[in-house]
C-alpha cells in the first residue's frame, strides 16, 4: 500500500530534495535522510537532502523569478494559486493518507489537514483582487495622498512536522497572491509530505509557464539557518518551538529583516461551574488527545471551578477509556503515534515530574509497544497546583487539571504561563464569557467560548503572543506581513506648500 501511495504522488523510491521549478531537481552528495513510518518504526522511504550549493541555486533562482512575478497582475497571480487549489482537491485523499502515514496524524486529520490547504487557496485568490490600500486627506490643497502595498520579496518558510503541508499553504497562497516566491524548508522528520506537495506545485507552475514561485530545500538545522541569515528573504517565517524561534528572531533582526514566529502554546480551557459539562468534555478530549497532544494548539490544561472539577474529572476519565489507539491509516483509529522515541521519553519525564510535584495520574501515561514503538495512552493528571513544569509546554497528550475557586483566578492562572496562543472558556454565563474576552481576560492570540482550543479556521488571522512570538498567518490583513506599505503623495496643483504649514524662504 505505501508502494502504491507513493507511487500515486510522483514519488517512486525516492528523489532529491532540493528544487526551484518543474525541471530543476538538484542532485546533491549529500547522505539520504530517511523518513521513518512512527506508528511501526521502520522506514518509508529516503530522500536526499540540500546542501550549500544547492540552497543557494535555489534562493538565487527564488530572488530572480521575484523581478517578473511581482509585475504579473495580483488577480492572475490568483489564477495560479487557484489552480494549486485544484490540484489540491483532486489528489486530497492520498495526500491526506501521506500525512497519516509519515507524520502518524490519523487519517480524518490528516485529510483535514489538506482540506485546510484547498480553503486557504480559496481565501488567497479572492484577497488577490482585494489588497486594498487607503486614500487619506491631505492637509495640502490640491494634493491628493494615499497607501499602496508592493510585493515584498522571496519568503523562506520553515515549518514542522505536525502540520507537515497546512502551514506551508498559510504562507505560500498568501505569499504568492502578493506578488513573493516561496523557498521552503520543511521539518526532517517529513520529507515526503514535502516533495509531494512540491510535485504538484510543479505541475501547476508549467501549466501557467511560471517556474520558481514555489520551491523546495529538505535538509537539517543548517539549511534552516541559512535561510534565517540570507539577506535577500526579506522575511522568514517559522513555526516550531520558542527555543529555535529565538535563535531565528536573533539571526533576522540581525539583519534588520522581517520575521513571523508561530512558536510554542500553553492553552487552557476554563471550566465554570456554569458550565455545559457534555459540551466540555468533548471539546476538551479532541483538544488534548487530537494529534496526539501535537499540536501548539493542543488543550494541555483544564481550569475548573471547585464545584465542577471532580465531576468534570471522571468525565474525562470515562471519555479517555473509549478512544481508540492504533494505526493512524486505520479509520477507526483516534489516537496515532507521537513522532519518535525522543517524544515518548519527553512524556515520561513529564509525568515523573508531575507526580514529584504531588500530581496523581488519574488516567493513562503508559507506553502502549503492543501497538508500536511510539505508541503512548494520553494522560489526565490532577495537579495541586500550577507548577513549572505545568507551565511548559510537553509536546504529548498530557492533561493537567486543576481547581480554582472564581474566575478572577482561573484567568490569573490561565495567563501565568510565558505562552500565549489559543485559549477558552465553557460557560453558559454571558458575564463570564465577556470578561474572558476583555482586556483583563485571556492574553492569548486565540480566545474561544463554549469550543475547544484547537481547530482555527483560516478566515481568521492564527498566532499569539508571548512565548508564542506574536506572529499571525493565514486569514484577516495577514497579508500585509508579505507586502511593504508605500505611503504616496500626489501634487496636482501649481502650488508647492509644505506640510505642518512651514514656511521656507521668500516667495
Amino acid at each position: 500500500m505505501h508502494h502504491s501511495l507513493l507511487d500515486r504522488l510522483g514519488l517512486g523510491d525516492g528523489a532529491p530534495g532540493a528544487c526551484h521549478g518543474p525541471d530543476s531537481w538538484i542532485l546533491t552528495a549529500e547522505a539520504p535522510l530517511v523518513s521513518m513510518n512512527p506508528s511501526t518504526g521502520e522506514p518509508i522511504a529516503s530522500v536526499v537532502p540540500a546542501d550549500p550549493d544547492a540552497a543557494e541555486t535555489v534562493v538565487r533562482a527564488a530572488q530572480d523569478t521575484f523581478r517578473n512575478f511581482r509585475e504579473l497582475p495580483a488577480p492572475k497571480r490568483g489564477d495560479l494559486v487557484r489552480d494549486l487549489g485544484n490540484a489540491l482537491r483532486e489528489d486530497k485523499e492520498p495526500l491526506g493518507d501521506l500525512i497519516a502515514l509519515e507524520a502518524g496524524k490519523i487519517r480524518a486529520e490528516g485529510h483535514g489537514e489538506v482540506q485546510e490547504m484547498i480553503d486557504i487557496c480559496d481565501f488567497a485568490v479572492g484577497l488577490s483582487r482585494q489588497l486594498y490600500g487607503l486614500t487619506m486627506a491631505s492637509e495640502r490643497p490640491g494634493h491628493r495622498m494615499f497607501e499602496q502595498w508592493h510585493p515584498l520579496g522571496p519568503i523562506g518558510v520553515i515549518t514542522a512536522f505536525n502540520f507537515p503541508m497546512a502551514v506551508w499553504s498559510w504562507n505560500a497562497a498568501i505569499a504568492a497572491v502578493c506578488g513573493d516566491p516561496v523557498v521552503w524548508k520543511p521539518s526532517e522528520h517529513t520529507p515526503l509530505c514535502s516533495l509531494a506537495v512540491q510535485i504538484l506545485a510543479n505541475r501547476v507552475m508549467e501549466d501557467h509557464g511560471l517556474s520558481g514561485i514555489f520551491n523546495l530545500l529538505v535538509g537539517g538545522g543548517a539549511i534552516g539557518a541559512a535561510l534565517a541569515a540570507d539577506r535577500r528573504l526579506p522575511l522568514v517565517t517559522f513555526t516550531g518551538s520558542t527555543r529555535t524561534g529565538r535563535r531565528v528572531a536573533v539571526e533576522v533582526a540581525g539583519r534588520l529583516g522581517r520575521c513571523l514566529l508561530e512558536l510554542g502554546g500553553n492553552n487552557a480551557v476554563v471550566v465554570t461551574r456554569n458550565a455545559d459539562l457534555d459540551l466540555a468534555v468533548r471539546a476538551i478530549l479532541f483538544g488534548s488527545v487530537g494529534t496526539t497532544g501535537q499540536r501548539c494548539t493542543t488543550t494541555r490544561r483544564v481550569l475548573a471551578d471547585r464545584e465542577i472539577v471532580g465531576a468534570l474529572t471522571e468525565r474525562l476519565k470515562a471519555a479517555y477509556a473509549q478512544v481508540p489507539i492504533g494505526d493512524p491509516l486505520d479509520p477507526n483509529t483516534l489516537v496515532g503515534p507521537l513522532i519518535a522515541e525522543s517524544a515518548v521519553e519527553s512524556m515520561e519525564e513529564a509525568l515523573r515530574r508531575a507526580v514529584a510535584d504531588g500530581g496523581t495520574v488519574v488516567f493513562g501515561g503508559g507506553r502502549r509497544p503492543d501497538i508500536g514503538p511510539n505508541h503512548v495512552e494520553p494522560a489526565v493528571v490532577r495537579m495541586p497546583s500550577q507548577t513549572n513544569l505545568v507551565a511548559e509546554e510537553t509536546f504529548a497528550p498530557i492533561l493537567y487539571v486543576m481547581e480554582t475557586d472564581s474566575l478572577e483566578n482561573a484567568i490569573g492562572l490561565h495567563n501565568d504561563v510565558p505562552q500565549g496562543l489559543s485559549s477558552a472558556i465553557f460557560t453558559d454565563s454571558l458575564r463570564e464569557a465577556e470578561t474572558f474576552l476583555s482586556a483583563r481576560g485571556s492574553d492569548c492570540g486565540i480566545a474561544n467560548v463554549n469550543i475547544g482550543t484547537s481547530g482555527a479556521e483560516i478566515g481568521g488571522a492564527f498566532g499569539g503572543e508571548k512565548d508564542t512570538g506574536g506572529g499571525r498567518e493565514s486569514g484577516s490583513d495577514a497579508w500585509k506581513a508579505y507586502m511593504r506599505r508605500q505611503t504616496n503623495t500626489v501634487n496636482w496643483s501649481r502650488d508647492l506648500p509644505l506640510a505642518q504649514g512651514i514656511e521656507f524662504g521668500a516667495e
